[in-house]
C-alpha cells in the first residue's frame, strides 16, 4: 500500500518457462493496459525492471492489478497495488430520534473525502459518564454516511458520539458530539390535516389533525405549531404550543 505521489520499483524474472523466454520479450500491464516500454529496462537476460514515479490514486478500491507477461501474453507474476490517502477526520455529525427509542446519525467524511482506498466508517457511542463503547450496526440508512441505532437507548443522560474512519494507510477520529436523546427528538408531520370554517364566520377556521403514529407511545404530551398565511403572501402567522 502506497501514498499518492510515491514511486514504485518492481522486477520480473523468467527462468526457462516458457522455454526460450528472455527479459527482452517481457512486458507489464496495469489493470489490463500495457505500460509504455520506456518505463521498463532489462537488468539481465532473465530480469525486467519496472519504475513508476508519482503514482496516482488507485482506479478501483479493490486495488490495481500490476502484471508481468511473457511475449505470448501468459502471466508470469502479478501484484495488487493500493495507492491512496489516509482518511481525514470526519466532521459535521448530526443526530435525531423519531420516538426517543432510536437514534439516526449522519456525518461528512474528511476534507478530501476521496481516499482512493476502501475506507470503513464506524459510528461509536457511549453514555457520557459510564458504560462501554458501543458500535452502530445499521449503516447507510439515510445516505452513504449514516447509521441507525434502533433500540436500547437511555433517556435523561447524555451520550458521547463519534465516528472513526479506517483504511490501509491509517485512521482518523471525529470530534465527540455530546447530546441527550430528548434534545434531538423529531417526528413526521401530523397526517390527515383538515381545515373548515367555524359556522358561518368568514374570519375563523377550525384545524384538525391526527397525531403522528410515532408519537403513540411518547412519554410526553406533544405540542404543535400552526402556521398560516393569506394566499400569495410571503408572511406567515404562527400559533405556538397547541396541545
Amino acid at each position: 500500500t502506497l501514498l499518492i505521489g510515491s514511486s514504485l520499483q518492481a522486477t520480473c524474472s523468467v527462468h526457462g518457462d516458457p522455454p526460450g523466454a528472455t527479459a527482452e520479450g517481457l512486458y507489464w500491464t496495469l489493470n489490463g493496459r500495457r505500460l509504455a516500454p520506456e518505463l521498463s529496462r532489462v537488468l539481465n537476460t532473465s530480469t525486467l525492471a519496472l519504475a513508476l514515479a508519482n503514482l496516482n490514486g488507485s482506479r478501483q478500491q479493490s486495488g490495481d492489478n500490476l502484471v508481468c507477461h511473457a511475449r505470448d501474453g501468459s502471466i508470469l507474476a502479478g501484484s495488487c497495488l493500493y495507492v491512496g490517502l489516509p482518511p481525514e477526520k470526519p466532521f459535521n455529525i448530526s443526530c435525531w430520534s423519531k420516538n426517543m427509542k432510536d437514534l439516526t446519525c449522519r456525518w461528512t467524511p474528511g476534507a478530501h473525502g476521496e481516499t482512493f482506498l476502501h475506507t470503513n466508517y464506524s459510528l461509536k457511542y457511549k453514555l457520557r459518564w459510564y458504560g462501554q463503547d458501543n458500535t452502530c450496526e445499521e449503516y447507510h440508512t439515510v445516505g452513504p454516511h449514516s447509521c441507525h441505532i434502533p433500540k436500547d437507548l437511555a433517556l435523561f443522560t447524555p451520550y458521547e458520539i463519534w465516528v472513526e474512519a479506517t483504511n490501509r494507510l491509517g485512521s482518523a477520529r471525529s470530534d465527540v458530539l455530546t447530546l441527550d436523546i430528548l434534545d434531538v427528538v423529531t417526528t413526521d408531520p401530523p397526517p390527515d390535516v383538515h381545515v373548515s370554517r367555524v359556522g358561518g364566520l368568514e374570519d375563523q377556521l377550525s384545524v384538525r389533525w391526527v397525531s403522528p403514529p410515532a408519537l403513540k407511545d411518547f412519554l410526553f404530551q406533544a405540542k404543535y405549531q400552526i402556521r398560516y398565511r393569506v394566499e400569495d403572501s410571503v408572511d406567515w402567522k404562527v400559533v405556538d404550543d397547541v396541545s
